[in-house]
């Protein structure tokens, strides 16, 4: 099972973009491939005012991955110990297999490199103790790094509220 989860607190967002030009810093990602994006929804018209939303999307790092199912070479890997999916580039053979795969839309294609590059929420920053870069740099901390059973603990006090009588 995974144990990691980036939850969005989509009313904190503001659409500012950070998360995905932390991530494209960190990731050295070239121009077009995004690891992990902001999607923006709207507008719609919320008690009288116009409002966006923004949906950020990483890779969900699937229990069952399709992306590496696909790999003929082995270079899409699922992590045993906490089911962080990556690519290990040296074995990348630049097929795409993954990014047809993927329903998602996750694995990006490095044109410099000739092969795929995809979200592995910074394993490499995980290993150290630190978060994923797109979390550290949410200018507005709606970006959680939390486990899967805190983003559903979450979610059910945030619907409690929201349906309590006393609500504001």
């Amino acid at each position: 099972m995974g144990k990691y989860y980036i939850f969005q607190d989509q009313k904190r967002c503001i659409g500012c973009y950070a998360c995905e030009l932390h991530c494209k810093t960190k990731n050295n990602a070239p121009e077009g491939a995004k690891l992990c994006r902001i999607v923006p929804t709207g507008p719609q018209v919320v008690k009288g005012v116009p409002r966006m939303h923004f949906v950020f999307m990483p890779c969900f790092h699937c229990e069952k991955p399709w992306c590496v199912y696909a790999c003929p070479t082995g270079a899409m890997i699922k992590r045993s110990k906490d089911g962080i999916v990556y690519v290990k580039e040296d074995l990348c053979i630049g097929c795409k297999n993954c990014i047809t795969a993927c329903p998602w839309g996750v694995p990006q294609w490095n044109s410099e490199k000739g092969k795929v590059m995809k979200c592995d929420y910074c394993m490499d920053r995980i290993d150290q103790g630190l978060q994923p870069a797109c979390v550290t740099g949410c200018t507005t901390g709606a970006l959680k790094f939390i486990s899967p059973s805190e983003a559903s603990q979450v979610k059910r006090e945030k619907f409690a509220k929201d349906i309590s009588p006393l609500k504001k």
